[in-house]
């Protein structure tokens, strides 16, 4: 499948700059904001806490690098897939060759790509990040999100992709005036298991956004970050 594109961000990159606990990017204007990431993240901290303490911090770590590891590769073989070239195996491990094969019926939904793993911005929610994937998905105009997992998760543990996904689709309309119609998350485990999360519900992870902001702002009031 060969891909097509179609470009409204022009050549838009931000700066970046890892503090403790938090990415920041540098808006046109000159002003640094946090990441959706971080935001997202500092949220949903005490999950992540319970569980380091449940499983060991040897072992949480032995798992997250695993995690990490294979996300990233993942997600750079289906940019080159995507980017309509051709990929090279050898650089890749096996497992991910294997998730991709049954990734790909789902990918080749995926058509006429505004952006991908691109930088956006929102000077109104004041926060920026790095987008996967904005294309139309089976027609429609979506954010779109690769994640890879050990097993499929249930929706109710997803919360915190939706409301990243909803930031990305609100900083888009933002930078373009084009709406998206809905956010997708496209799921992949080692032994080759795909979910699609359609969400079209974008207007109550809005308001599930703004309280992750709040949250995250009146926590880091005074800190280098929030001074920036």
């Amino acid at each position: 499948m060969t891909f097509t594109y179609c470009n409204y961000l022009g050549d838009l990159e931000l700066k970046k700059k890892e503090t403790p606990g938090c990415r920041l990017y540098e808006l046109p204007d000159g002003q640094w904001v946090p990441s959706i990431t971080s935001v997202t993240s500092f949220y949903n901290r005490q999950i992540f806490i319970n569980w380091r303490k449940r499983v060991g911090i040897e072992e949480a770590n032995r798992i997250t690098k695993k995690a990490t590891t294979r996300g990233t590769d993942f997600h750079e073989a289906v940019e080159v897939y995507m980017r309509n070239n051709e990929i090279d195996w050898g650089h890749f491990q096996p497992a991910t060759q294997f998730m991709f094969h049954h990734a790909k019926p789902y990918l080749d939904k995926i058509n006429n790509i505004h952006a991908i793993e691109r930088t956006l911005y929102s000077e109104y929610l004041g926060l920026a990040g790095r987008v996967d994937c904005i294309a139309e998905y089976e027609g429609e105009l979506a954010v779109i999100d690769f994640k890879t997992s050990g097993k499929i998760k249930p929706e109710k543990w997803l919360e915190n992709y939706f409301v990243q996904e909803t930031f990305y689709a609100a900083a888009y309309y933002e930078l373009t005036e084009i709406p998206v119609k809905k956010l997708i998350t496209i799921m992949v485990t080692p032994g080759g298991e795909v979910k699609v999360f359609d969400k079209r519900n974008k207007g109550d992870y809005i308001k599930l956004l703004v309280r992750y902001i709040k949250e995250f702002v009146s926590n880091n009031t005074g800190t280098d970050h929030a001074k920036e």
